[in-house]
């Protein structure tokens, strides 16, 4: 009898005490997960490259070079590096071919003067500002051409000299260029070419003392494929 007073005054204690107990504790705070950070794409431009371009060449008005469009084709190398940071620097070499053209100005006696340049190459440092996968640019330094100079009367060759006429110039341009996946870009561009001028010393009357601009305009658009650190990578912060 006193053994199952004991019980019974135990369990009563129990049954007063877990309700004490559970008021005691303090509820669990409620954590947010956090939000989901994707990670950041950094555009490097530093590294070498290879590429392809086509496009157009318009010689200038006052040359002895037909001003009719001609197409271009060719190839492209370089090195680009990106500092401070939005700012690159590089140097890039490159190499076109037109097709022959054999139209030429014709003189007041019928004397036709071609001048025919089927090569054209540079080579050019560049500076340009970069914004995520875009970057414009302007580009200067050494040109030079395949040049031939002909004289005929009714399709006879005729003899002459000339001073000028050299095959070493200048060039300058501007362009966009813009990464479209990682390690290839692509480009538009325009860009000049001057190799002076040339005046004929000594050929058919109506050409001897005449004086010609001998330059290029081209448009071209290419891609290029950019080694190592060229191209997007995912970096978070």
């Amino acid at each position: 009898m006193i053994m199952k007073t004991i019980l019974l005054g135990a369990v009563a204690l129990l049954a007063l005490a877990a309700p004490a107990a559970a008021a005691d504790m303090q509820p669990r705070p409620y954590t947010k997960a956090p939000a989901y950070t994707p990670p950041q794409v950094i555009y490097n431009w530093t590294g070498f490259y290879i590429g392809g371009h086509v496009g157009g060449a318009f010689a200038g008005d006052n040359g002895f070079q037909s001003s009719d469009a001609r197409f271009l084709g060719g190839v492209q190398g370089g090195f680009d590096y990106q500092f401070a940071p939005n700012w690159v620097v590089g140097i890039e070499a490159q190499y076109s071919w037109l097709p022959t053209n054999n139209n030429g100005v014709t003189f007041p006696l019928g004397t036709q003067v071609t001048s025919n340049t089927d090569q054209l190459g540079s080579v050019t440092g560049r500076i340009g500002y970069t914004w995520g996968p875009t970057l414009l640019y302007a580009k200067g330094g050494y040109a030079w051409r395949n040049n031939g100079l002909g004289v005929n009367i009714a399709g006879v060759p005729q003899a002459f000299t000339t001073t000028g006429n050299s095959k070493d110039g200048y060039t300058v341009g501007a362009g966009l260029e813009y990464m479209f996946a990682p390690s290839w870009s692509a480009k538009a561009e325009y860009q000049y070419y001057n190799f002076g001028s040339t005046t004929f010393t000594s050929g058919p009357a109506d050409i001897v003392g005449v004086r010609g601009r001998e330059d290029e305009h081209t448009v071209k658009v290419g891609v290029n494929y950019r080694f190592g650190w060229g191209g997007p990578s995912a970096s978070r912060y």
